[in-house]
């Protein structure tokens, strides 16, 4: 059986996903077969694995840390916010059905079950599962039938290591309250913490670090420093829609819709210094951006969001850039350039049918079945990136329903299966797609970039998977340096000497 260790955190957003992250990437290049877990998450970007089954970036992400495909077993609930009140719940990486928060609470005894029978089989290959909780485990109105925090540690018997974060102030209540709330067998778990993005000198630090170790008995592993590593972050949403930054060189501007998901689409532009990527919910600042590209991003409930458009004077902001600049849409996005959204079945509201911003010439039906898989295809008309006509492409797709191009449209691209995807305008200045992960295919988004620059550059050449895996080696050796991993390999039941092996 593999060993295990737990992530757990004070609170949500305190970095338990990239610290979960960089210990997979440091067992991993220590030759342990190291693989990733998270019972429940509860995020608008998701991820398509090979077999077709839906699951959440953060563990994709880990996934990508251990070197190994990523699978829905690593996350095997996945909640999607599809409204205040309810989300489309996803297990094993298949749509179970829309529910209410509490309607979802009366099942969780059967998804525990359902859970665990998916950790077990991640840990029949595996020497150590590097667990990651959620929210806070202090959330004691939450305590009863917990399936992601100290009920699955005391479920699958994992040690937890308690995650804060200092940025926001307060670390040391933070610290104390959350280990305070817990049951004393449940402290019992915690056999570490780790201090999350501090700013400064730690040596001011440690006077405040040796008083709480005295109050909680729990010691300190480690102090990380804060600093941005060009990694999808599912929680960094609201931090991306606030940097707003156009520079001098190619400004990208992203229409932040209120059921915003996969704006990890956009996160390889991280990886270019010369490229900004700004959000906009305000029609103003939208008419006065200086941008050279608008994206249009995913959407979990693209009725719902087109009419929020509309009554924020965003859709017509988005129609007055359209005439100067091209605009891209993706998923939901592709689905609001369009005539029309019909949803008769009332699959994600309880809108019948609205009408687009009328930029593309397709129509759309949301439709029951959810669409859930990888492809690759070969570009049929690109748009502003029309040198890459008749070359290849890859995506997935996460979708419910059917977009249906007119006769001002043609299509993007055909994929493998026969279909077709997408629709460009006749002036080839605005087009959409169903496949996420478009721009993570290099040759087309250093076209893309080379046509709105003006230049000509390395950009096409880019590898988007070794800046990646850069990014993750820079993770892990920042973790080893101010983090004690060998601690964190005996807690997990594991030696250095059988590591290094």
């Amino acid at each position: 059986m593999a060993k295990k260790i737990m992530f757990q955190g004070t609170g949500s957003s305190v970095g338990k996903s990239l610290l979960n992250a960089a210990f997979c990437r440091t067992a991993a290049r220590k030759g342990w077969r190291t693989v990733p877990y998270k019972s429940q998450n509860m995020a608008l970007n998701s991820y398509i694995t090979k077999d077709g089954k839906e699951m959440g970036r953060a563990q994709v992400v880990q996934a990508e840390c251990c070197g190994i495909e990523p699978d829905a077993d690593m996350n095997p609930i996945l909640l999607k916010p599809n409204s205040d009140m309810g989300s489309q719940i996803i297990v094993n990486g298949k749509v179970r059905g829309n529910m209410a928060a509490s309607a979802y609470y009366g099942h969780k005894e059967e998804l525990l079950a359902e859970a665990l029978e998916a950790f077990d089989r991640l840990s029949e290959n595996a020497d150590l599962v590097v667990i990651e909780g959620a929210g806070s485990p202090a959330e004691i109105n939450l305590r009863q039938n917990d399936i992601v925090n100290m009920g699955l540690a005391e479920a699958v018997d994992s040690p937890v290591i308690l995650v804060a974060d200092i940025d926001k102030g307060g670390v040391f209540a933070s610290l104390y309250g959350t280990v305070m709330l817990l049951e004393p067998e449940e402290r019992e778990r915690i056999k570490g913490f780790i201090i999350n993005k501090f700013r400064g000198d730690v040596d001011l630090l440690t006077p405040g670090i040796r008083m709480i170790e005295d109050k909680i008995s729990i010691p300190c592993l480690g102090v990380m420093p804060y600093r941005r590593f060009r990694i999808d972050d599912e929680d960094s949403v609201a931090d991306r829609i606030a940097a707003q930054k156009e520079g001098d060189g190619v400004n990208i501007g992203v229409v932040g819709l209120s059921h915003l998901s996969n704006f990890t689409d956009m996160t390889v532009f991280d990886m270019y210094d010369d490229v900004d990527v700004s959000y906009y919910r305000d029609a103003d600042r939208l008419d006065a951006a200086n941008i050279d590209l608008l994206v249009i991003p995913g959407s979990k409930n693209t009725t719902d969001d087109m009419l929020k458009l509309e009554e924020s004077g965003l859709a017509d902001a988005i129609r007055r850039k359209a005439e100067s600049v091209p605009v891209i849409g993706i998923c939901g996005g592709y689905q609001l350039l369009g005539r029309t959204i019909r949803d008769p079945q009332h699959v994600e509201s309880e809108n019948d049918s609205v009408e687009g911003l009328g930029l593309l010439d397709v129509s759309t039906e949301l439709a029951g079945e959810k669409t859930t898989t990888r492809r690759t295809g070969t570009v049929l008309s690109g748009g502003i990136a029309s040198e890459l006509d008749g070359q290849s492409i890859e995506g997935y797709e996460i979708h419910m329903g059917k977009t249906v191009p007119g006769p001002d449209a043609v299509p993007f691209c055909r994929l493998d299966d026969g279909r077709e995807d997408g629709a460009v305008s006749s002036d080839g200045r605005i087009f959409g797609s169903y496949l996420h992960g478009l721009f993570d295919n290099d040759a087309l988004r250093g076209s893309i970039l080379e046509k709105l620059s003006g230049t000509k550059s390395e950009r096409a050449q880019t590898s988007y998977s070794q800046f990646k895996d850069g990014q993750y080696e820079l993770l892990a050796d920042t973790f080893e340096e101010f983090v004690d991993t060998d601690a964190l390999f005996r807690i997990a039941g594991l030696t250095r000497e059988e590591a290094d092996v």
